[in-house]
């Protein structure tokens, strides 16, 4: 059992949505950066080859701020996990390939990819415990089997 004060803040109205602001932060930060400078978000798609660039950058300002409002608000929590997990297994895939790249930037690729791992980890675990403070419903038997037993 965690200290009393640790306790507090874990349970305290704010912490929740605090974390969920956190986790979230790397997607809508990188969300409104692109859409605020549209052209150097497109700009950035088209370095890394994909074309066109305005298509790709749309579709990131999306996935990126609809996924980080889904879970910031508690709606839908796995749709919005579940995109920007995706998203975030796609980046590691197409644009931080450390095995295909030499040299230090191999390095910062790995590690990029390998956080990008962690957070995969962690948009799964946002989803997980939305499930078990969930309200039970009959049609829901999966989230009441996931749920903490007293």
């Amino acid at each position: 059992m965690a200290p009393a004060p640790i306790q507090r803040l874990l349970s305290a109205a704010g912490t929740e949505f605090a974390a969920r602001l956190l986790l979230t932060f790397p997607f809508w930060g990188s969300g409104l950066a692109k859409l605020i400078d549209f052209p150097g978000g497109v700009a950035e798609m088209e370095f890394f080859g994909f074309t066109p660039g305005w298509l790709f950058n749309g579709l990131t300002i999306l996935v990126q701020l609809g996924g980080s409002a889904l879970i910031v608000s508690r709606r839908m929590v796995w749709l919005g996990a579940g995109a920007l997990g995706v998203f975030t297994g796609l980046t590691i895939l197409l644009v931080h390939r450390f095995w295909a790249i030499e040299g230090p930037m191999a390095t910062v690729a790995f590690h990029t990819a390998t956080e990008h791992v962690g957070m995969i980890g962690a948009l799964v675990l946002v989803s997980v415990l939305a499930l078990r403070t969930a309200p039970a419903r009959e049609d829901a038997p999966l989230a009441q089997g996931l749920r903490a037993t007293p």
